[in-house]
């Protein structure tokens, strides 16, 4: 690499973290410490309903609902509940990935 040339690394490392938020309910992805996305779920006893996402402004499509939402599902995973997708970002989400099959109880009607 020249002097002249930037790498992306050099260019582009954006402070990014995720977490779960009990008080709030809902799963957060932070961008430079600013609330980029919330995924909002029901902790109910051997399972966790994920009622709707929501992106701030300057945030959308970026991908980043996505990471979050792979993140909420390996957490609730990793938990041993059972994920009932009442979202239709997350429903969708699950229809298009695997390996959660075994891990979802899809919500009636």
């Amino acid at each position: 690499m020249t002097e002249n040339m930037i790498s992306t690394e050099d260019e582009f490392r954006p402070d990014v973290s995720m977490a779960r938020n009990d008080a709030q309910h809902c799963y957060e992805l932070q961008v430079g410490g600013k609330i980029a996305v919330q995924s909002f779920f029901l902790d109910k006893p051997g399972h966790v309903d994920f009622t709707h996402v929501e992106t701030a402004e300057g945030f959308q499509g970026q991908g980043l609902d996505k990471v979050l939402v792979h993140f909420a599902l390996d957490d609730v995973v990793a938990a041993g509940k059972r994920i009932i997708p009442r979202d239709p970002f997350f429903a969708e989400y699950l229809r298009l990935h695997e390996g959660y099959e075994q891990h979802v109880d899809w919500p009636e009607g």
